[in-house]
């Protein structure tokens, strides 16, 4: 998978992608991410890339020619089938499903926005999906990408050492993930439950099963 990050910041999220998950990601050929700094795609010697909007308001706009100038190079460096994704509060929340969806794309275009959002016709033209990372405000739309990107990775085989970790991840089969113990045996009074040391891996199974249902219905009675 090719993802190309189109941001006024790649500073912010450029060392994201260089270790843990995806640099390993990276290495060994699954996914690929390229930042892009939006100012490169202006067409002024000031390099601007927004302005005010019209009928007035508070805060900057980003240009839509800026945009779409950077959009259209960045096709250029795929396969002819690239998504291109605006990272922002009022699209469609981000989820396992949809994360997994989208881990079926070979190319995708992510758009970071930022100041007071972009121009309209952008997301008219250009834009096939917005995303949202949940609802709440961020300054910019780089640590809505890293997530994103990280998320979807999640997804492609080999990207997670082990596809049963994915599998029995929280939110899988809309369910939270069972509580989990390691050494020492006993804490400050607490104790691993017997089940766990038991070694029968039938009752264990049960009991992550029970476990996960009572978390879902305590911490998270909206997913059932």
């Amino acid at each position: 998978m090719k993802i190309d990050i189109i941001t006024l910041f790649p500073e912010l999220i450029s060392g994201y992608f260089e270790d843990s998950i995806m640099k390993r990601a990276a290495q060994n050929g699954l996914v690929s991410v390229s930042l892009h700094q939006l100012r490169d795609f202006a067409y002024d010697k000031h390099r601007q890339v927004d302005d005010t909007p019209y009928g007035g308001g508070s805060g900057m706009l980003l240009r839509v020619d800026v945009l779409g100038n950077a959009v259209e190079y960045v096709k250029s460096l795929g396969d002819g089938n690239s998504k291109v994704i605006y990272l922002s509060p009022q699209g469609k929340k981000l989820t396992n499903t949809v994360a997994r969806e989208f881990s079926e794309q070979n190319h995708m275009i992510l758009v970071c926005g930022r100041y007071e959002g972009v121009d309209q016709r952008f997301i008219d033209i250009y834009v096939d999906y917005e995303i949202s990372i949940g609802d709440y405000i961020l300054s910019g739309g780089e640590l809505a990408a890293a997530v994103f990107t990280e998320v979807v990775s999640r997804f492609i085989p080999g990207v997670i050492g082990s596809e049963e970790s994915v599998a029995s991840d929280s939110f899988e089969n809309s369910r939270l993930k069972y509580p989990q113990y390691t050494r020492p045996r006993e804490y400050l009074g607490n104790q691993v439950p017997d089940v766990l040391l038991s070694g029968n891996h039938e009752e264990i199974k049960k009991w992550r099963e029970a476990e996960s249902e009572k978390a879902t219905k305590t911490k998270r009675g909206d997913l059932i």
